[in-house]
């Protein structure tokens, strides 16, 4: 198992194919994919391998230098419960020490799974006149 910062050039085409074939992950849609991959490159991003399989990773933003928000944590089926989700937040850990970090998430078991402590709600807001 391989776990390394993002590299356009080696890992945007793989990244993109995993999350195409994700149910309910809309990233690689025409509308979406290329906006979503210039984010990849702007973000914290690490992506895991298993030999020449891109089978994981994590988009996060970094928030003043304060706290890190975890937006994307995504594991091929076939590789879940091998705790590659786990080695790629340590990743968030060891390359920013001393940073609160977030999880925002629609997968609430996984993490609670994992002892994550639940803090707050994340709402969305739409303009209304």
């Amino acid at each position: 198992m391989e776990i390394r910062k993002y590299n356009k050039s080696t890992d945007e085409r793989q990244l993109m194919e995993m999350i195409d074939q994700e149910e309910g992950w809309n990233y690689a849609q025409e509308t979406l994919a290329e906006k979503y991959k210039a984010a990849l490159e702007t973000s914290i991003t690490y992506v895991a391998y298993e030999g020449d399989v891109l089978c994981g990773y994590s988009r996060s933003l970094n928030d003043f230098d304060t706290y890190i928000y975890v937006c994307d944590l995504l594991v091929m089926p076939a590789y879940r419960g091998k705790e590659i989700g786990k080695k790629l937040m340590e990743c968030i850990y060891h390359d920013y020490p001393g940073q609160l970090v977030y999880v925002m998430s629609d997968v609430d078991e996984y993490y609670e799974k994992v002892n994550y402590k639940r803090i707050g709600s994340i709402f969305e807001v739409s303009y209304r006149e």
